[in-house]
């Protein structure tokens, strides 16, 4: 009865809702978005901010496109943006007019209903700050607040602009740009303050959440997550108590700890949750010798809004040095546990184990692992990890075959909650890494420095050896059950790195996949009832809205982020399909078509004969791990987006080769110069180990044996 209910009073609310496609504008805005976003079940048709609600549950009470419907679920309209890197932005959908964001932190608003572009905003971010950010040139959304669009940009700059036109109100500076930061995540705004934190924890940096006036951009209040260095005094009693639990001069590496994705506010409770990066580095050996929890490292911590202090904290791994980050994404909901009504706030962070918190003290409720983890064996009655003592490689020198990997049994992809069915549903990965010490460790300012051996945990050279590791390496869809802790139903993909996911009141869920397909499940039973070709891959989460009465279904599609850039020889094969990057909205009965793909394979040749001694090959492969990877990848192939180097015709001119590594000719297009990091012999030595792989990859091809 509740769920019918709930699905006559939206059709009625859809049937009276009639959307003038006003461009808002400081005049015309409603002067307390703030109520509107608390009160967001009253407007099921906009999506007032990222997680929908201040929850985050991603879940829409808009029940027109259901279980019955979905099946005439066709493309309304379609656009197609000039450029091919990653698409995250989760859009926003504000009276008609639908904000979005795409790589290199450009803005869009279009016309929720006709698909017309009405304005577009682009920052001009220097395209050689790529090199700083490890996941790619992605965005993952805007926030709105009486008349104004904020974005943060890559190169750090918080944005305001005028929802109306795309006009710059005002600008500001989060960041020391000295310093290796960025931003990929979307602001938050509470309370009339616009909340922002940063990337770089892989480069050496300290992490911190800041708060700007929404009207003025002046600083409210800034909340570090690890302690500065005890000489210079703490900026809270919260980090003086923090710093005991550190040993070393943790503040000379960075400390990490960066705040670059997700954020959760309860009105009630008027606690903002920040979630915890990684440490920098990752290997806490070097970060903190002596060991230690590490506090704010992978934690979940309540603050108040409008002061930025500190409340409680949860960690989830304490003294980590696996880079398992607690930034995943956080739902709040009232549920009943053990016959009482409980607050909770729930999270799936990188290390693989669902955990079930009390929101107002940060008490441990349950948790349990939702994928395969043998780094610990379990949580105890505090939901602190029982380690298995030989995956701290840290302290035992030694390489150890962990599951998850540093790409987390949940990234950054969006997941849901329903509060029909009670379940979260989680864009699950199952990927090994083996983590290794570093031999020698010295901070290069403005590189990777994670202190771990990224050369010894390649994809291995032997053909069976990488299909083992590749079958592997997958990634589901899990219905998870928050109070009894256990998987409900899966949906399993043959790759990781699919996308977030959508919850609805017409009983589906939709997601994303890495092979380009978009899909519906029924929410309680997991049955696919629908399913769309994108032709790329899809990692951003779909919304939902409605406008006169008609419900549309939005997601952003493009191959892109963490796992393609670093992680390409385990994604997908040779000559896979590429990146178009792109937003798709669709609609019952919509009359939309995407133009044919025109793309084919790039047909292989014989690469250059390897010119090196295979001393010269190891020296390029240390050197390739250490500056190359994160971008080229961990086998130096195409990832659908960048350039597949085993292919380049540079590897048979070595002057032009280091014209590029080391004279950073290609800088317009990202690709820095290195020089002050490697010596002639050392691009030299690169180029020989790429010749090797594209050698590999030649004979692979000629022999069937392709990665």
């Amino acid at each position: 009865m509740r769920m019918l209910a709930r699905r006559f009073l939206v059709v009625a609310v859809l049937a009276t809702i009639t959307v003038v496609a006003v461009r808002l504008s400081a005049e015309t805005a409603d002067p307390d978005m703030g109520a509107r976003i608390i009160n967001a079940d009253a407007e099921p048709g906009n999506w007032l901010s990222h997680g929908r609600t201040y929850s985050e549950q991603r879940f829409s009470p808009l029940s027109q496109i259901n279980a019955e419907t979905v099946k005439d679920l066709k493309l309304g309209w379609h656009y197609d943006f000039e450029t091919n890197r990653g698409m995250e932005a989760t859009p926003l959908v504000i009276d008609g007019v639908l904000y979005t964001t795409g790589s290199w932190s450009r803005v869009y608003a279009f016309d929720a209903k006709s698909g017309d572009l009405l304005w577009e905003y682009d920052p001009q971010v220097p395209p050689e700050k790529a090199v700083h950010a490890c996941c790619d040139v992605v965005n993952r959304g805007v926030a709105a607040w009486n008349g104004k669009i904020y974005v943060g940009s890559l190169d750090g700059r918080l944005i305001a602009l005028d929802a109306s036109t795309g006009t710059e109100v005002w600008s500001v500076a989060t960041l020391d740009a000295s310093e290796p930061y960025t931003i990929t995540g979307a602001p938050r705004v509470v309370k009339g303050k616009v909340l922002i934190g940063n990337g770089g924890g892989e480069l050496g940096v300290r992490g911190y959440v800041t708060a700007y006036d929404a009207e003025t951009g002046a600083q409210a209040w800034r909340f570090y997550t690890v302690p500065g260095n005890p000489a210079d005094g703490f900026e809270s009693e919260a980090l003086a108590k923090a710093a005991e639990t550190w040993k070393g001069e943790w503040w000379a590496v960075g400390g990490g700890g960066t705040v670059w994705d997700s954020m959760a506010y309860d009105p009630e409770l008027d606690l903002l949750y920040i979630g915890v990066g990684n440490g920098s580095p990752w290997n806490q050996a070097i970060r903190s010798p002596g060991g230690g929890d590490n506090l704010f490292l992978s934690s979940i911590v309540a603050v108040r809004p409008d002061t930025g202090d500190y409340v409680w904290h949860f960690q989830t791994t304490p003294g980590e040095t696996w880079d398992y980050t607690a930034t995943q994404h956080m739902i709040l909901a009232d549920m009943e546990i053990q016959g009482k009504t409980r607050k909770v706030i729930m999270q799936a962070p990188n290390n693989g184990c669902f955990y079930t918190l009390d929101r107002e003290t940060g008490a441990f409720i349950s948790g349990n692992n939702f994928v395969q983890v043998n780094w610990a064996t379990g949580l105890d009655e505090n939901g602190r990890p029982i380690e298995n003592p030989e995956a701290r490689y840290d302290k035992t020198g030694k390489p150890f075959f962990t599951f998850p990997s540093a790409l987390g049994g949940h990234n950054w992809h969006p997941m849901a909650y329903s509060p029909d069915t009670n379940l979260v549903y989680i864009p699950a990965q199952e990927i090994p890494f083996l983590y290794a010490p570093v031999k020698e460790f010295k901070k290069k300012e403005g590189r990777w420095n994670n202190g771990a051996d990224m050369a010894l945990a390649a994809f291995p050279d032997a053909a069976t050896t990488r299909k083992q590791l590749k079958s592997m390496t997958k990634g589901h869809l899990a219905a998870w059950d928050p109070v009894a802790q256990k998987e409900v139903w899966r949906a399993q993909y043959a790759a990781p790195s699919n996308g977030g996911v959508l919850a609805t009141a017409g009983d589906l869920v939709f997601q994303g996949l890495a092979n380009g397909q978009v899909r519906a499940y029924h929410s309680a039973t997991g049955e696919q009832l629908w399913s769309f070709e994108a032709q790329t891959g899809v990692i951003a989460a779909p919304i939902t809205y409605a406008v006169d009465g008609e419900q549309y279904l939005a997601v952003m599609a493009g191959w892109g982020g963490a796992a393609p850039l670093a992680l390409p020889s385990a994604l997908q094969d040779e000559n896979a399909m590429p990146n178009v990057s792109r937003l798709l909205v669709f609609k019952v009965g919509g009359d939309d078509s995407l133009p044919p793909l025109d793309w084919e394979p790039i047909a292989w040749t014989e690469p250059p004969a390897q010119f090196a001694e295979a001393g010269t090959v190891a020296q390029g492969k240390q050197r390739y791990f250490e500056y190359c990877s994160v971008c080229h990848g961990d086998a130096a192939m195409s990832s659908g987006f960048l350039p597949d180097l085993r292919r380049s015709g540079t590897l048979s001119d070595p002057e032009f080769w280091q014209d590029i590594v080391l004279g950073g000719v290609l800088t317009d297009n990202g690709m820095v110069a290195f020089d002050a990091y490697m010596t002639a012999q050392d691009a030299e030595a690169v180029r020989a180990y790429i010749v090797d792989r594209a050698q590999l990859a030649y004979k692979d091809i000629q022999t069937g044996l392709a990665q």
